[in-house]
């Protein structure tokens, strides 16, 4: 049964407070050591089958007085079967208190951004979260922080021709996992999610890909959601992404407003340090299609910036407003009242712009979706609260709007 979160301060009042800290203090332990198997002891590594077996039994999470973390592993099939090895799908679990496994719980995905991990994220909202938890202010969800590292970079949950089925696996092999041993609703209207940068971008896609799946998405300062403004480059009518077609240096990162790295000078530093798994080794794998030598086929020469316009028109099987646009009649009524997107004006990585055009976009289609343009907010302080959009913090607003909804709609079953 559903707690009303009002009722945790009576049940631990200030005496729990004080655990809080304690708490905090063991919650990296927690996601570095409790691992909790998907199906009991884990099998020795074989070479994946052909063909995808019966789903084991999950194994039901314990029940607990006090919030815990526990890390949840999944051996994927279809992660398996592409990448001829066995996959995991990994996450990090925040249970709430007075946890009962066998009751129904709404459930919060969380995408962490680019050079994060599950347990990165778990451990830096983790704490802030039980906290609220103790002091009755924080609605009782089941907290899920997703994983989407890859050798690659970062994944996305999309499914791409060089990471894998990504998407489709945690959408139909993980969340139904994650649901049995949670006791999570297993319906979209009990299931939503939410991921800052890259993990904003990924949260977006895969409420606008599996419309379905969630019942809604707070995408926060997500990498470019419409690629014609691909941090300052139009990808489909730019011959280059180090200058645009005036001449002028494409400018990529700012700091208080004021320009600091140009894009090339960024891509030049990341060849030098991280020529495999950059942010722009990244956005290739996911985006591009698979080349003759097994690598991402890369949209602009790393040397002149030149871009290739055949890799550009395969990216537009990834633009979000593209997507959007093409499928918009098939897919409105299942979004409606989903999307949410919310970004600075001064984004650190110019990110605001493709923003700004979805938004375009989604009011010419007829779309309620918000997409909210904090003024003079950056990508590291948009989650610091704000005195008109969210006074308690953008964490507090998107859960409590997610909890609202879950509420109508458990209402109205």
């Amino acid at each position: 049964m559903l707690t009303d979160p009002s009722s945790y301060a009576l049940t631990y009042g200030r005496d729990m407070l004080r655990r809080v800290a304690a708490i905090a203090l063991t919650l990296a332990v927690a996601c570095s050591e409790a691992t909790a198997p998907a199906t009991g002891p884990q099998q020795p590594a074989t070479s994946a089958p052909e063909t995808a077996e019966a789903p084991k039994p999950i194994a039901r999470s314990e029940a607990s007085e006090s919030p815990r973390v526990e890390v949840f592993e999944f051996r994927s099939a279809l992660l398996s079967t592409f990448a001829k090895a066995d996959v995991d799908i990994v996450a990090s679990v925040l249970t709430p208190p007075n946890f009962d496994p066998t009751a129904k719980h709404a459930i919060i995905y969380h995408v962490h951004g680019f050079g994060g991990t599950h347990r990165t994220s778990a451990q830096r909202y983790g704490a802030s979260i039980i906290q609220r938890m103790m002091e009755g202010e924080a609605h009782p969800f089941v907290h899920v922080f997703l994983d989407a590292t890859h050798v690659n970079g970062h994944h996305v949950f999309a499914d791409s021709q060089n990471n894998g089925p990504w998407g489709t696996a945690l959408v139909t092999e993980f969340l139904p996992a994650v649901d049995e041993r949670y006791g999570g609703v297993g319906a979209a209207w009990g299931r939503f999610v939410t991921g800052h940068s890259s993990g904003g971008w990924s949260s977006l896609w895969l409420q606008v890909a599996y419309p379905t799946a969630f019942g809604g998405v707070w995408s926060t300062a997500p990498d470019p959601v419409d690629f014609r403004d691909f941090t300052g480059v139009d990808i489909y009518s730019f011959d280059n992404v180090y200058r645009d077609p005036s001449g002028e240096v494409v400018q990529l990162m700012r700091r208080r407003g004021e320009w600091s790295r140009s894009l090339q000078d960024y891509v030049t530093r990341e060849m030098e340090e991280q020529k495999i798994g950059g942010q722009f080794y990244s956005f290739d794998a996911v985006f591009s299609p698979r080349g003759a030598d097994g690598k991402p086929v890369p949209l602009f020469d790393r040397a002149t910036g030149k871009i290739d316009p055949a890799v550009a028109e395969a990216w537009k099987a990834f633009d979000i407003a593209l997507v959007l646009k093409a499928q918009w009649k098939d897919v409105a009524p299942d979004l409606r009242g989903k999307l949410h997107v919310i970004i600075g004006t001064i984004d650190t990585f110019r990110l605001e712009g493709a923003a700004k055009l979805l938004a375009t976009e989604l009011k010419s289609l007829g779309s309620d979706a918000e997409v909210l343009l904090v003024e003079g907010r950056d990508h590291g302080d948009l989650y610091a609260p704000h005195p008109e959009h969210y006074p308690k913090g953008l964490r507090t607003r998107i859960e409590a709007e997610a909890w609202s909804g879950y509420v109508a709609a458990r209402d109205a079953q």
